[in-house]
Order: structure tokens, then sequence, then C-alpha cells
């Protein structure tokens, strides 16, 4: 899931009043399309009389750049909310993560069956989805066979190779027809790039959509 402003609210307010006895002051929450942290307490810093330094304007950062199962959302904004509360009670701890944080995280996840962690780091999946999701243009070949079958193949942007797929795939008598579109939709992030005279034989329900919510611009057009 990709949670709302709304979703973080209601659940700051659950476990403010589960977890932390509703000892936490109601912080803006901001949404962010970060790629290098999953959540993120910030502030201000200042220094008052005598030089003590003061923490305000506390924020609380969500990333919705991973689309992630709800219980890491959870332990997410919770793991945020350890933070919120050590910063804001002027709580000492030996290191960001350190013995205050980790004795916190260690309660709550025994107490709650939280899964709360030290880090925010992205699991191998994460970044597979991350990088399934990223926008990169591709050239989409679909190739329709006269049997009534279809299918795309995913070329490299180089003219030559573009042609070469073509003039290779049209000396085949069951090629019907071959379009060339420019699309940037993650869903071909799927399909490998190459030159190769392959075709992924696919219903045209399932590449269509993806070409017409895009650019959808012909490139080139061959109809034998």
């Amino acid at each position: 899931m990709k949670p709302t402003i709304e979703y973080i609210e209601n659940k700051f307010r659950e476990f403010n009043h589960l977890v932390f006895d509703d000892k936490l002051p109601i912080l803006p929450i901001q949404l962010s399309n970060a790629k290098t942290f999953l959540g993120m307490l910030v502030y201000k810093k200042r220094r008052k009389l005598f030089g003590k330094l003061e923490l305000y304007d506390f924020r609380l950062r969500i990333s919705i750049r991973l689309d992630l199962p709800e219980n890491e959302v959870e332990d997410t904004i919770i793991h945020e909310m350890i933070h919120y509360y050590i910063h804001f009670n002027g709580i000492k701890d030996t290191s960001a993560h350190g013995k205050v944080f980790r004795q916190m995280m260690n309660d709550i996840n025994l107490r709650f069956g939280r899964h709360i962690t030290i880090t925010h780091k992205s699991t191998p999946e994460q970044k597979q989805q991350l990088a399934g999701s990223r926008k990169r243009w591709h050239v989409v070949a679909v190739v329709r066979f006269h049997d009534g079958r279809s299918g795309i193949k995913v070329i490299p942007r180089i003219r030559q190779r573009i042609v070469g797929y073509r003039n290779g795939v049209l000396m085949s008598r069951e090629i019907k027809s071959v379009d060339f579109f420019i699309t940037n939709d993650p869903y071909f992030n799927a399909f490998p790039s190459s030159s190769a005279l392959k075709v992924h034989i696919l219903d045209a329900s399932e590449y269509e959509p993806h070409l017409q919510r895009q650019l959808s611009e012909k490139v080139l057009s061959i109809n034998n």
C-alpha cells in the first residue's frame, strides 16, 4: 500500500494512544517520493539561554516510493514515533539508534507483536520493485500474426536495431504487421531489451492499455 496523509494521521493517533500513552503532540505529516528512506523525523534546532539546545518544528516524512505491506508501513510510522518521543522529551541517547531507542523498540515489539528494526534499508524485493516502477523510455514492437495471435518485443532505442528487427521479423510469412511505439510505461520494464528476433506472445488486452495511457506515438509503422 501507499499511505495517504489521512491514513498516517489516523495511525499516528492510534499508536500514540496505544503505545505512547497520548504523550506525543500531533505533528505535520509530509509525503515524500524519496528512495533513500521509508520514514524520517525532521526538526529544527536552536540555542536557548545558557547554550541549551532545543529541538522544535517536528515533522514526519513518509516515503510513498514503494508499495509496501501495511504492517511495514505501520512499523515505519512507529519507528519514527520512537525518535519523536526521545527528541521531544529531551532524552539523551548514545546514538541515533542507541541504547534508549533499542530498549523502546524491543519493548514495543514484544508487547505489541511488531517487527520494528533499527534501519529502514530496502530489502532486495523492495529494490526490485523500485527498479520495476521507474519510468524508462522503451521502443516497443507490436507484432501481429496472420493467425490472430499478437505479441510485443522491447528493442534498444537505436535506429539500426529497430530497422534490423523489422526487416528480420517481416521475413516470416507468419507475420501480418509490425508497429513500433515509444513509451515510458513501467509495465515494459519487465521485458528484456534486445534486437533478437523474438516475440513475447500476449493477449492484446494485456499490453494495449499501457501503450494507450502513454504517448502512443508510432515511430514506425510497417504493414504487409
